[in-house]
């Protein structure tokens, strides 16, 4: 594939009868489908029939907004709704793979249990990468949040939608609450209203729904019936408001189990209808992107699609196999990882600042548990954490130049509290570890790059989000580089200057630079100074130790003299140079009762 790519040609591609291909123009091109494998499909080497396989590029003019990723899904749960509507949906990121043959047959198995089957939205797989250096120096793996966090969600109603690695139940992604609960109301959930939907579902199971589902696929038969049958078909005008203006479409959704395409559909009339529903006006009026489908008003859409379908009732399962069901490929240096942890906290800062906020959305009516609650809360509320800690961060260097302590006196009682807050953490934390199976290595990974995160990427997350809110300037976004190659982690070592790096930089430099200054104010104390020194010296290195990883990615390629040698080189050369100052045998002793008397003697 490699030897045979080619670059774009100046004046486009041009297809086989030499007209020019429609979709050079990436921005403004219209809808496009080409069926690879079709109805009749093909067969394996076993004789085994193979899934269809169909390219869609769904149109783009300018002046309309794409929604991007979620615009993309929506679209194409709309095309294999009029091509196939199967029941079930398996979502992923381009640049996943399936590891794991069997994957899919273990979402099946929860999916379509006759116990909790029907109640299941969705069957989340855990994220797992190729590509990462073997410390995992930016805590790419983000093991905690999936082999911890995820998994207590598991016991209570399901993990979050993380965007990939997904198998959804197609009813849910339509704004429908679980077959076992009533629909909800808009006035209790602001979820999709469908007290009509029971009605609907009800005329179309009679007899005549076979030939009504006939009419529906051959749009040109729809006249040859009379008033009464077509007042069925009439009837779903309702739902075009919802739906849109696409009667196959509508069809499709009411069927409760999904189903084949009728073999009396017209494949040609089909293809029509798809490209209809992939056009850019499709969703203008409807609810798509509101209350069915992906949700828009994110950058971060998938915690907000899965959110909502929560708080309909639905729950979802967590499924982690020996073997990882999908991999991917992680941003492996600095700079990329960084502009991709902004691009997931600027979405929490969205939804925090949306009505949809887990704070206030649906907690009268909704469905969604409360313990479930509190960790969406925590999901969109972890940016704003970066104020305290960037504060936390600057502390130590600040006590260490004014020569105050971090900590004020406490009393015995006082020490006691403090002394088993501290201890309740790491009893808990030890905990986590022993039931998940994490190991130490990983859980300190992912608090360093906590700090390093919190200290750049929320915080300027934080502002971009007040700043889109009340002044409407909206931030756009590079995508991240991506490599999969593990031989040398070329890229890992790739500095790309960001903003993002500012602050850390900051933190590190001062305190350092309080270190320095700290060790000189107790040289000229005296021997009492030192004892208060290691405990902001303490707070301080712990600060640096935090940031560690950000240091080593300022250090460029492994054959280089690390920045971090450097800097560590700065740091003591400047406090032994001060302690040789001090104690320099060459300098000559003078006595302190002469300087006072000279002192006297001038006036001083």
């Amino acid at each position: 594939m490699v030897s045979k790519a080619q670059k774009t040609p100046e004046e486009g591609w041009s297809m086989q009868d030499g007209t020019p291909w429609p979709g050079n123009n990436s921005r403004d091109h219209p809808g496009m489908i080409q069926v690879f494998l079709g109805h009749t499909g093909a067969r394996d080497t076993e004789g085994n029939e193979l899934p269809r396989l169909v390219y869609v590029s769904r149109e783009k003019r300018p002046g309309y907004q794409h929604h991007k990723k979620a615009g993309a899904e929506n679209a194409l749960v709309r095309v294999s709704a009029v091509l196939t509507n199967a029941p079930f949906i398996l979502n992923l990121d381009c640049d996943h793979y399936v590891n794991n043959s069997k994957a899919v047959r273990e979402a099946m198995c929860f999916l379509m249990d006759p116990e909790v089957g029907r109640d299941v939205c969705y069957v989340q797989f855990p994220q797992r990468f190729d590509g990462i250096d073997r410390s995992d120096r930016y805590a790419n793996r983000n093991t905690v949040f999936f082999d911890v966090n995820m998994r207590g969600l598991d016991g209570i109603q399901g993990p979050m939608y993380v965007g990939t690695g997904c198998v959804f139940n197609r009813q849910a992604l339509y704004g429908y609450s679980p077959p076992s609960m009533a629909n909800l109301s808009v006035s209790s959930c602001c979820c999709f209203p469908s007290k009509s939907t029971k009605d609907v579902s009800r005329v179309s199971r009679d007899a005549k729904r076979a030939e009504l589902e006939a009419a529906i696929y051959n749009l040109r038969e729809i006249d040859n019936y009379d008033e009464n049958e077509r007042s069925m078909l009439i009837s779903q005008m309702s739902f075009e408001k919802t739906f849109g203006l696409s009667t196959v479409f509508i069809e499709s959704a009411l069927m409760e189990n999904g189903g084949g395409v009728p073999e009396t559909a017209d494949p040609s009339m089909l293809i029509k209808e798809a490209i209809h529903v992939i056009s850019c006006g499709y969703e203008e009026k409807t609810e798509w992107g509101k209350e069915i489908g992906w949700i828009y008003g994110s950058v971060t859409e998938d915690i907000l699609t899965g959110f909502k379908m929560q708080c309909r009732g639905w729950r979802s399962i967590y499924c982690m196999p020996l073997r990882p069901a999908f991999k991917g490929s992680a941003p492996i240096n600095l700079s990329d990882r960084l502009h991709q942890v902004l691009r997931w906290a600027l979405g929490s800062v969205e939804i925090f600042l949306s009505r949809h906020c887990p704070l206030w959305y649906a907690v009268g009516g909704g469905r969604l548990k409360w313990l479930q609650r509190l960790a969406y809360i925590n999901t969109i509320v972890y940016p704003f954490t970066s104020l305290p800690l960037v504060a936390y961060c600057t502390l130590p260097a600040i006590c260490l130049l004014t020569g105050k302590f971090i900590i004020p006196t406490l009393s015995n009682l006082a020490s006691v509290l403090f002394l088993g807050l501290f201890l309740s953490i790491i009893v808990t934390s030890v905990l986590e570890l022993r039931w998940s199976g994490v190991c130490i290595e990983d859980l300190w990974r992912n608090e360093q790059f906590w700090v390093i995160g919190g200290s750049s990427a929320h915080l300027f997350a934080v502002f971009q989000g007040f700043l889109k809110m009340l002044a409407g300037v909206d931030t756009n976004f590079t995508v991240t580089a991506k490599a999969a190659e593990d031989t040398e982690f070329g890229e890992l070592y790739i500095i790309k200057w960001t903003t993002l790096l500012i602050p850390p930089t900051t933190l590190i430099i001062i305190n350092m630079v309080g270190v320095v200054a700290g060790f000189s104010d107790a040289l000229n104390g005296g021997y009492e100074s030192w004892g208060p020194l290691f405990g902001k010296v303490f707070f301080a290195f712990w600060v640096i130790f935090h940031l560690y990883p950000f240091l080593k990615g300022l250090m460029g390629r492994q054959n280089r003299t690390p920045t971090i040698v450097i800097l560590w080189s700065v740091l003591l050369a400047s406090v032994f140079s001060i302690i040789w100052v001090k104690i320099d045998p060459f300098v000559n002793k003078v006595d302190s009762e002469t300087i006072a008397e000279t002192c006297v003697a001038i006036d001083c």
